[in-house]
């Protein structure tokens, strides 16, 4: 049985800001389908003796070892090079893959570079894994327990032999073990609070296992349950599931992928009703997430902008004299945007929103961070105050964050 697994992602070109390893997300994927988990990824550059103890260290610890990349004709493609040395095994010539290289050079009427002969190469036991759509095939090793796949690095190559020549093999050897999973989306909360209220909970499961990710304005709770079948999985997965539902309650936005924008704009149809929107620090950041649903043109009537004193008069409809006595960032400023917006729209619901994005223009009774959001809705106006902390970016979104999240609580 292969119960875990690692991937190391080979090139040198992985290691820039330009380029992002988009293969383990997709091995990854796969492999979770069939029971096997992911317990570690690495990325190694162009480095021989980088990669060798990489490889060394994997071969001990894990029972599948996925490396992609570094199968080409060149002089920085080492990985059948250093996995032979790791190995012991000799590299041979195979006169086969050679030849279906150099039809493919032909068909398209191209003379081969001497230096595609390199491919052909391989350890000696391998398995080859045919290519269709490249040069460089795969191969399949085994060595002392653990299985070792060599997977070219080009997406399109990578995943047409995985799914081929891999998939099949592997689902034999998983043992008929399967994965389910579930996401719980929550804000509102810090993550520490978050874990105070769930730890006493899942920490007596050894199954599922549950981890927690901070996101950008919200938490994201992970849970992976193994089981004998799929349904088997997903029973034993409920039972945490229920549990930590139940004790977050409504903040938890969303059970699966959902952004809180889109599930904004479920409620919204199915109630209903519309929204306009006034900001001001956000700079147009909450219609722009709202607007980015396909579809919320059902939903969404207007956003404005007023980022000046004056254009929150005239946008908004606010009095001049409540901005002359409360100052632009205030809870009546806030609630006038919202009325405002909603009145001048037709809209259902009204949101408003005015605070200090920073880094400069705070003071020691209205600081920087600090944000009023409004919300009108029929004849009431309801409003929130809010410190947030750090750069002007992250104020921003945790703002527009809090705006949608007052509308959803609002919905539900």
């Amino acid at each position: 049985m292969i119960k875990n697994a690692e991937i190391i992602a080979v090139g040198s070109e992985l290691l820039t800001p330009s380029r992002v390893d988009t293969n383990s997300l997709y091995l990854t994927e796969l492999l979770n389908s069939i029971g096997i988990e992911v317990e570690l990824k690495t990325i190694v550059g162009d480095s021989e003796n980088r990669l060798e103890q990489v490889l060394r260290e994997a071969i001990k610890r894990s029972e599948l070892v996925i490396a992609t990349g570094g199968l080409g004709p060149t002089e920085d493609d080492i990985t059948k090079k250093v996995v032979a040395r790791v190995i012991k095994k000799q590299m041979v010539l195979e006169e086969r893959i050679l030849e279906r290289i150099q039809f493919r050079f032909r068909s398209r009427g191209l003379e081969m570079p001497a230096n595609n002969a390199r491919q052909a190469l391989v350890p000696v036991g391998a398995r080859i894994l045919e290519n269709p759509v490249g040069t460089a095939p795969g191969l399949w090793i085994e060595h002392e327990g653990c299985h070792i796949l060599l997977l070219p690095g080009p997406p399109r190559e990578l995943k047409v032999i995985f799914e081929a020549s891999c998939m099949p093999r592997l689902t034999e050897f998983s043992g008929g073990i399967r994965l389910a999973t579930q996401v719980f989306k929550v804000t509102g909360m810090t993550e520490s609070r978050l874990d105070e209220i769930i730890a006493p909970i899942y920490t007596r499961y050894k199954n599922p296992t549950t981890t927690i990710l901070a996101a950008a304005g919200e938490i994201h709770v992970h849970l992976i349950a193994k089981g004998k079948s799929e349904e088997d999985a997903k029973r034993i997965l409920t039972d945490l599931a229920d549990k930590i539902e139940y004790e977050l309650g409504d903040f938890v936005f969303s059970r699966g992928e959902e952004s809180l924008e889109q599930i904004v704009g479920y409620y919204l149809l199915m109630r209903q009703m519309t929204l306009a929107v006034a900001e001001s620090c956000t700079g147009g950041l909450i219609s722009q997430r709202i607007t980015s649903v396909p579809g919320s043109s059902s939903y969404f009537l207007c956003g404005v902008t007023c980022y000046s004193n004056a254009s929150k008069i005239d946008l908004a409809g606010i009095p001049p004299l409540l901005i002359e006595m409360n100052g632009a960032v205030s809870p009546e400023v806030a609630k006038g945007l919202a009325e405002g917006i909603r009145l001048k729209t037709g809209a259902t619901i009204g949101v408003g929103v005015t605070g200090i994005a920073g880094p400069a223009g705070g003071s020691v009774n209205k600081p920087v961070g600090l944000v009023h959001i409004a919300l009108a809705l029929d004849n009431t106006v309801e409003h929130q105050e809010h410190r947030f902390g750090g750069d002007r970016e992250r104020i921003r979104l945790w703002a527009s964050q809090a705006a949608l999240d007052m509308v959803r609580r609002k919905l539900i």
